[in-house]
């Protein structure tokens, strides 16, 4: 069984980094422990941390530290080596190693970056460091601006060495073709490289990850930042020397650019800020001052009072020079890159033939429902199925950027709710990418439905004391409105809570969506990814005190809610105490809800009474409950009233960092989730795909 693999490019820049995070993550979903290993990480002269074992380690919380992750540096490796002390070298990666290999189901190997002067000497190096771990090798070329044999050639010479040192190739990759040579490239590697190769892929080059950040450029150039730090993630398009007279500017200003001028042109500053506040112009990146001259006086105080500002750098050399300087900054990922991260996780999927590698690598991996399985999972079911959701709360920049992604990963349908003109220039402003062709923006003051959402609400409402009045007014409620879409079949589901409370989020719901047959209450899960699991908890948002009757209905729910994620459902009836041990009015609830829950579906593996850590916990379980299927492995587990729930699963996710997908709320006619206030922009993405799930039995 392979437990290993062995990154490496054929030359500098090939964007391993982008693969790196792509087969992580695809390894992650067919097991719980893996980890990462580069043997040989590039010098510096500022303690700077390798960028991909930073990246890695703090995207996946891994619980290996730095310095278990890397053996040496550049200069270090050269030394052993040159001194003939070739065993010592690799004794000591093999040592490192193997610690991680004892300790993870997989692991995931990076060779060096070939940058620099001993770029020849790393490329003979990795090889060797390959053949003694016994690794397969997955080889990355880079294709950006070139001819198919420049393509070709580094990675015809990248094979040559990995077999000559008797290592197995699983695959090449070719990394940052432009788009509409993909097919070429691709057809030329089947026609051109071995067919024993493993399999081959290419991926195409992106804008956003070709675009540097400002904070990128600022390190690149040591520049000083002296307005904007908190837009440091602003992406730049291109750069832009002014010298020119401010109106000609305005002619020639780009969108992202940066505009690089002397600190002295006061004019040139003050229009680039005014650029960004138009309409009337695209939004620029930031602003570089050259000359190492910085605005004073009235200038700096002006700048100093203004909200929201654009960043603006001040470097020492002048303009021609940092014109120079600023056109050889690479742009790069680091662990502070979130949208680049995701954006080449979510190309890697894309254009890998990702089950060609599970073949090679992966099939037999231990297997499990891993929190990374769980959500992969849960976007192949929503993909197979496109559901249409709406969001109501276009005006807060966490939904904007939760569609930028859910975009790109191209799983659901989306329609946003608010002013179409704020909306655009909001996501711009964001730097997202957002194609609002496809995902159109509605104002519910403006809407053409908005009569014909009012007589429905009127029709349905009347016998309440509505009038067609107030029906016209709550049609102008975001909340409303998106209901109504769902009711009426425009959408499929709704997702909103980001910027309202959960009461106005689920109230129009209740009015006119109403509860399914043989439901009497709405009542949520929370779907916690632990480390090596995802279990269910319910309810944890809605009911404060439920009854025994109630208390079977949410279990009953939860129930069916897991079997339709693929959790098989393990029921505990939580409580204060286990079995027949507790009296007392609230454990005889539990007990009463857990009889009602056993007569109506004698089919469940329910347990209750039962104490937390009986439920979860196979040596507690197994004494307190020995005859309990459910003991020890629950996986839906049931609080007793809300402020029990809600505060065990806010504790669970902050101190063990689980991720808590929902509330998922259950019940409904149709689906309507509800976020939390203080939500993720990675909440949002898995609730959105959830909702679609839960309208596929629509």
């Amino acid at each position: 069984m392979i437990r290993s693999i062995f990154i490496t490019s054929a030359e500098p820049y090939s964007g391993k980094t982008l693969v790196a995070i792509g087969l992580f993550e695809a390894i992650l979903r067919k097991t719980k422990k893996v980890a990462f290993f580069k043997p040989i990480v590039r010098d510096t002269d500022t303690n700077e941390k390798d960028k991909n074992i930073e990246i890695i380690l703090d995207r996946y919380g891994l619980k290996q530290e730095y310095n278990d992750s890397f053996v040496f540096y550049g200069k270090e490796a050269q030394n052993l080596i040159g001194q003939g002390k070739q065993d010592e070298f690799l004794d000591a990666i093999i040592k490192k190693y193997k610690v991680l290999e004892e300790s993870n189901d997989f692991v995931v190997c990076e060779g060096s970056d070939y940058i620099g002067e001993g770029s020849f000497f790393e490329f003979d190096i990795n090889a060797l460091i390959a053949k003694n771990l016994g690794l397969p090798i997955f080889i990355i070329g880079q294709g950006l601006g070139r001819e198919i044999n420049e393509i070709l050639n580094p990675i015809k010479l990248a094979i040559d060495a990995f077999r000559h040192q008797d290592s197995k190739i699983i695959g090449i990759l070719v990394n940052r073709v432009l788009p509409d040579r993909r097919e070429e490239i691709l057809k030329a590697m089947h026609e051109n490289l071995p067919k024993d190769a493993g399999f081959f892929s290419v991926i195409p080059s992106d804008e956003t990850l070709s675009s540097p950040s400002v904070r990128e450029v600022a390190k690149q150039l040591n520049a000083k930042v002296l307005y904007g730090e908190d837009k440091m993630d602003n992406l730049i398009t291109c750069f832009q020397s002014v010298a020119m007279q401010l109106g000609n500017y305005f002619e020639y200003v780009k969108p992202g650019s940066i505009a690089i001028t002397p600190g002295d042109r006061n004019d040139i500053l003050m229009g680039a800020l005014q650029i960004n506040q138009s309409r009337s112009y695209p939004n620029i990146a930031g602003i570089i001052l050259t000359g190492g001259m910085v605005p004073s006086g009235n200038i700096k105080k002006l700048l100093d009072g203004i909200p929201e500002i654009l960043p603006i750098l001040s470097v020492n050399t002048y303009t021609f020079e940092t014109s120079v300087n600023a056109s050889n900054v690479v742009s790069t990922i680091d662990k502070e890159s979130k949208r680049k991260i995701e954006i080449s996780q979510m190309l890697f999927e894309k254009y890998v033939d990702v089950n060609a590698l599970e073949e090679k690598v992966m099939s037999m991996l231990p297997s499990g429902m891993t929190p990374k399985m769980f959500i992969y999972h849960l976007q192949k079911l929503a993909s197979n199925n496109r559901k249409r959701i709406v969001l109501p709360e276009g005006s807060d920049d966490r939904i904007l950027k939760a569609v930028d992604l859910l975009q790109k990963k191209d799983v659901v349908d989306m329609y946003i709710l608010g002013d179409p003109v704020s909306v655009k220039a909001r996501s711009a402003s964001l730097g997202l990418h957002i194609d609002f062709e496809k995902t159109p923006v509605i104002d519910p003051a403006n809407s053409k439905d908005s009569k014909r959402y009012a007589k429905t609400l009127f029709n349905i409402r009347k016998d309440k004391g509505v009038t067609f009045e107030t029906a016209c007014d709550l049609m102008t409620d975001v909340s409303y409105f998106g209901t109504m879409m769902v009711h009426l079949g425009d959408a499929d589901g709704m997702v909103s809570g980001a910027a309202h409370t959960t009461q106005h989020t689920i109230r129009p719901a209740l009015q006119f969506i109403k509860t399914k047959p043989g439901y009497n209450v709405v009542s949520s899960v929370f779907f916690m990814c632990l480390d090596d699991r995802v279990v269910a908890y319910g309810d944890c948002a809605i009911n404060p005190n439920p009854t025994a009757e109630e208390l079977a209905e949410i279990a009953i729910a939860s129930a069916e809610t897991s079997k339709k994620f693929s959790i098989e459902p393990k029921i505990a009836m939580l409580s204060y105490s286990s079995g027949d041990s507790g009296k007392g009015a609230e454990v005889e609830k539990v007990r009463e809800a857990t009889r009602i829950v056993k007569e109506k579906h004698p089919e469940l593996m329910i347990e209750g009474p039962i104490q937390y850590d009986a439920a979860v916990d196979m040596t507690v379980g197994k004494s307190k409950l020995p005859n309990s299927k459910v003991a020890g492995q629950a996986s839906v587990l049931i609080f007793p009233d809300l402020n029990t729930g809600n505060n065990t699963y806010k504790a669970v996710q902050r101190e063990t960092g689980a991720i808590a997908i929902g509330p998922v709320l259950q019940g409904l006619n149709k689906p309507v989730n509800d976020l939390s206030r203080g939500c993720t922009v990675e909440d949002i993405v898995n609730t959105v795909v959830i909702t679609a799930i839960q309208a596929q039995d629509q």
